[in-house]
């Protein structure tokens, strides 16, 4: 049979043959009854009897992902509790079921109507609806007797391909069995593409409807690291996709072949990734977001609890760096017991350390103290700690008087601690502009492209609609990069890199050449990275950067980079 080639949006830089097993689970309803025949006192027990089911089944599969997978990945499932439990929405079903429907089409109504309002949103908020479908057909499967598809125990060398593939389809996936999934919708922050590759599973997702010309039993080559499926690809086609894919875990530090050292670190969310950043040989944190520490409970951890949880990351990198980021809520990324405004645009509101020195001041302190404590253990001399979303000096000052009236404190009491390696993250314009400013008062930048590439396009990260536009190619998000990096230089501020810019090893040289002294990344890409360093060379690499930087187009940067690989 003749190959052929779909593209798509690769989300790890993994490679995987299988065959194809379509999964389609919205399950077709019969056409409902006339409504005189609908006992809808009935109908609401069924409805109550299935939310108190779909809610075991959302706990449950919460500890298992937890478990398996992660805290961060599984503090998805909290949300479907929620909207499980959402007035408007439960309010929604009984209303129609009054007026004579049955329950499983109550639900597939009402939850179709809030599902086109998130798509409409776009974005973050767009991708809710995903998750709002994993609601409903939970739900209407329950009460139409439904049989739920085993994704856990699917043929060895399985490959899924499907529309979407929700968080609860995703955290079913095993790695051992399945060789990996393609989607006809999606980007790279998706559900599916987090759990891609916090599985380490080969994933191309918005490949679009062509998807559909795939059937099953087709076998198929996925290269995540291109974006691409190859439908009957030919023995040399995957020979050439596979060849390397396994690339050796390097755990020691790696230089460019001219010996420049890169730090190569792992993004963390929980304690429960620092076995992979480990096993993945990454040199140590280069984020720790500790926003996942404050989700699924009842209060914040207290200082106590946050000192051992920082100690434990020191230890298990036996000197390697540590970067925590300080809390960072608001946006996308609300607590339930804390008394978040409802803003009309939260990415542009109160997040951030906008809120650490406002209204969460008590937890910023705290957070700080264990921070302090846990610098000055006999494993933490090599703890940073990084400011998110600073925009202003006054911001930078402010904060920095609160850790140095935290370390006083502690001193008075007699209590041991040792002030860290003190840093913000470059993420907005304001910062840019202002780093020249900023690089004499810190001992370090990271760079957030996920953000920084949103705000300097005006594109919000995770819009399919505006996702090119949202790109960190676009000259505009390179040359923010280039000018932190400048602003840096001769301040004794070294650079680093936390956003999915870092971990695409095609980028590695590039980023070797704009100056960056670390890169940071999800756990999986780590060896790739390590790799692509041990390839470069820095005079190439740099006058590589030079041409990326006088280009004008997106188009003119992806040309230059293809050129050069």
């Amino acid at each position: 049979m003749a190959e052929r080639t779909l593209n798509g949006i690769g989300v790890t830089p993994l490679s995987g043959v299988g065959s194809v097993v379509w999964y389609r689970p919205e399950a077709e309803l019969p056409d409902p009854p006339e409504p005189a025949d609908v006992d809808a006192e009935s109908e609401l027990s069924r409805f109550e009897s299935a939310r108190e089911q779909a809610a075991q089944e959302l706990k449950a599969e919460r500890d298992q992902t937890a478990e398996r997978v992660g805290e961060e990945e599984a503090a998805v499932f909290d949300a479907h509790i929620q909207f499980l439990n959402d007035p408007q929405i439960s309010d929604g079903v009984e209303e129609a079921i009054d007026g004579g429907i049955p329950a499983e089409h109550a639900v597939q109504e009402t939850f179709s109507g809030f599902i086109e309002q998130f798509e409409n949103m776009g974005g973050r908020m767009g991708e809710r609806a995903d998750d709002l479908r994993d609601v409903r057909d939970r739900l209407v499967r329950i009460l139409s007797d439904g049989e739920r598809v085993d994704l856990a125990s699917l043929p060895e060398g399985s490959v899924v391909v499907a529309e979407r593939l929700t968080p609860s389809d995703t955290a079913q996936l095993d790695p051992e069995r399945v060789a990996g999934f393609v989607t006809t919708t999606g980007g790279r922050t998706s559900h599916a593409a987090i759990f891609a590759r916090s599985l380490a599973l080969p994933a191309v997702v918005g490949v679009g409807d062509e998807l559909e010309s795939v059937e099953d039993g087709d076998e198929v080559l996925i290269d995540g690291e291109a974006g691409r499926v190859v439908v009957h690809p030919h023995d040399d086609t995957k020979a050439e996709a596979t060849e390397g894919a396994d690339v050796e875990v390097h755990d020691g530090e790696v230089e460019t072949k001219d010996g420049v050292e890169i730090e190569v670190a792992a993004n963390i969310g929980t304690l429960d990734d620092i076995d992979l950043a480990v096993e993945r040989g990454a040199d140590g944190v280069g984020l720790f977001r500790t926003e996942f520490l404050f989700l699924d409970r009842e209060s914040p951890p207290d200082e106590e609890e946050q000192y051992e949880a920082y100690l434990k990351a020191l230890e298990a990198f036996d000197g390697g760096r540590v970067v925590v980021r300080t809390l960072d809520i608001g946006g996308d990324k609300p607590i339930p017991y804390l008394d978040l405004p409802e803003e009309e645009n939260p990415f542009l509101g109160e997040r951030g350390i906008r809120r650490s020195l406002g209204p969460d001041s008590d937890l910023f302190e705290t957070q700080i103290r264990a921070l302090l404590r846990a610098a000055g253990s006999a494993d933490g001399a090599n703890l940073s700690v990084m400011l998110p979303l600073v925009a202003s000096l006054e911001e930078l000052h402010e904060a920095r008087e609160v850790i140095d009236d935290i370390a006083i404190d502690l001193d008075a009491l007699g209590i041991e601690y040792e002030l860290p390696e003190f840093g913000i993250m470059i993420e907005t314009p304001a910062a840019v502009f202002m780093a020249d400013e900023f690089a004499p008062h810190v001992d370090f930048f990271s760079i957030g492209t996920n953000d920084l590439a949103q705000y300097v396009m005006a594109a919000e990260r995770g819009n399919e609609r505006v996702s090119d536009l949202g790109d960190y190619r676009q000259p505009a998000v390179l040359r923010a990069i280039a000018k932190t990096v400048e602003a840096a230089d001769g301040n004794d501020c070294w650079v680093g890199m936390c956003g999915e810019m870092a971990g695409d090893p095609d980028l590695t040289e590039l980023l070797v050449g704009l100056g960056l002294d670390e890169l940071s990344m999800s756990a999986v890409t780590v060896p790739h990275v390590k790799a692509a360093v041990t390839e470069t060379d820095t005079a190439d690499a740099e006058a590589l950067a030079t041409r990326v930087r006088s280009a004008s187009t997106k188009s003119e940067v992806t040309e230059i980079l293809t050129e050069s690989q």
